[in-house]
C-alpha cells in the first residue's frame, strides 16, 4: 500500500511527514540545471550547496517565491524526486498527498499546487492553509470552541490567524518573513559597509547572531562577514555585530507585528479574551529568532510562546490532520 504523505512546501525549504513514520524529509528548495540541456543536475541539500558559486551554464533555482510556484516545471521535478526517494509508492497504488498554502494565495496559486502535486505522484491531493496545520503540529486544539493565535513566519510568507471550532475566524498573509530578512541584511551590509554579500552568507548571519529584543544583560554577538567591495571590487571581510542585524531587520519584523495587531482588532471579546488566557503561537524556521518572541509581546501586550519544534510544526500538521482525514473516512 503506498504511504500517506504531508508536504511542507516552502520558499525556503521542503519537508515531508509519511504517515506512521514522521517527517522523514526536510531539505532546500533549490533545483540545479543545465540551461544548455535543461537537464536537471541536483536537488534539495546538494543543490542549495551551488547557491551563488556556478557557472554560467548552470543556474541553482530557488521554484517557489513569496510561499506559491513561480516555476511549475521546476516545483514539478523537485516534488517528483523528493517523493521517488522516499519510496512512498504502492505496487498498485499512489500516496494521498495534503500540502499546506499560505492563507492568500489565489485560485489559480492553488491550482497550480494541485497539478504540480498530482503530476509528482500523488493520488488524491488535499490543500490546507498553513497557519491551521501549524497550529495542529504546534500541539494546539483548535477543535475546540475558543480562541487559539498563531504567527507562522517561513521563508517567503508570513501568516497570521486566530483559529477556533477548527476553522479560521480572521487572517492575514505577509509577502515576507525569512527571505525579505536576508534580503535587508544584504542591503544593509552593502550601505553601510560598502560591501557585497551573497544570500547563503545574509542567512548565516541572521541564524548565527541576530537578536531582536535585547535585554539589558545581553552582549552583542559579533561574527566576520566576506564579500566583495564595492569600491575595489577586491575581497574584503567587516565584523558585524547583532545590534546592527537588529537595525537591518527592524522594519521587516515591525510589519509582521503590525499586521498581527490589524488582525487581533478585527476580532470578537469572547475570543479577544482567550487570546489573553492563552497567548499567541511562534511557529516556522522565523520563531527560531533570538527574542521574536519578546518583540511581539511586548507590543501586543499578550503572552508569546515559541513551538517546540516550529520548523517542523506544518508539514506535522499536515500529516496529523490527513491521517485524522483518512481515519473519519473509513468511519
Amino acid at each position: 500500500m503506498a504511504l500517506d504523505i504531508g508536504i511542507d512546501l516552502g520558499t525556503a525549504n521542503v519537508l515531508i511527514y509519511v504517515s506512521g513514520k514522521g517527517i522523514v524529509l526536510n531539505e532546500p528548495s533549490v533545483v540545479a540545471i543545465d540551461t544548455n540541456t535543461n537537464q536537471v543536475l541536483a536537488v534539495g541539500s546538494e543543490a542549495y550547496q551551488m547557491v551563488g558559486k556556478t557557472p554560467s551554464n548552470i543556474r541553482a533555482i530557488r521554484p517557489l517565491k513569496d510561499g506559491v510556484i513561480s516555476d511549475f516545471d521546476v516545483t514539478e521535478e523537485m516534488l517528483s524526486y523528493f517523493i521517488k526517494k522516499l519510496n512512498v509508492r504502492g505496487i498498485m497504488s499512489r500516496p494521498s498527498i495534503m500540502i499546506c498554502t499560505p492563507t492568500n494565495t489565489t485560485e489559480i496559486e492553488r491550482k497550480a499546487i494541485l497539478q504540480a502535486a498530482e503530476k509528482s505522484g500523488g493520488s488524491k491531493v488535499y490543500l490546507e492553509v498553513e497557519p491551521k496545520v501549524a497550529a495542529i503540529g504546534a500541539g494546539m486544539d483548535i477543535f475546540q470552541p475558543r480562541g487559539n493565535m498563531v504567527i507562522d513566519i517561513g521563508g517567503g510568507t508570513s501568516d497570521i490567524a486566530v483559529l477556533s471550532l477548527g476553522d479560521i475566524v480572521a487572517s492575514s498573509s505577509l509577502r515576507m518573513a525569512g527571505d525579505r530578512m536576508n534580503q535587508d541584511i544584504a542591503n544593509y551590509v552593502k550601505d553601510e559597509h560598502h560591501l557585497l554579500i551573497g544570500e547563503r552568507t545574509a542567512e548565516n548571519v541572521k541564524i548565527q547572531i541576530a537578536q531582536v529584543f535585547k535585554q539589558d544583560e545581553d552582549e552583542d554577538q559579533v561574527m566576520q562577514v566576506r564579500g566583495r567591495d564595492t569600491v575595489t571590487g577586491m575581497p574584503r571581510s567587516i565584523d558585524m555585530d547583532s545590534n546592527e542585524v537588529e537595525v537591518a531587520i527592524h522594519d521587516t519584523l515591525m510589519q509582521i507585528v503590525s499586521t498581527a495587531h490589524h488582525v487581533m482588532e478585527t476580532l470578537p471579546p469572547e475570543i479577544s479574551a482567550d487570546i489573553i488566557d492563552r497567548g499567541i503561537m511562534l511557529t516556522g524556521g522565523g520563531a527560531l529568532l533570538r527574542g521574536l518572541d519578546q518583540l511581539i509581546s511586548e507590543n501586543l501586550k499578550v503572552p508569546v510562546m515559541v513551538a517546540e519544534h516550529p520548523l517542523n510544526n506544518v508539514a506535522q500538521g499536515a500529516g496529523i490532520l490527513l491521517e485524522h482525514m483518512q481515519k473519519s473516512a473509513k468511519k
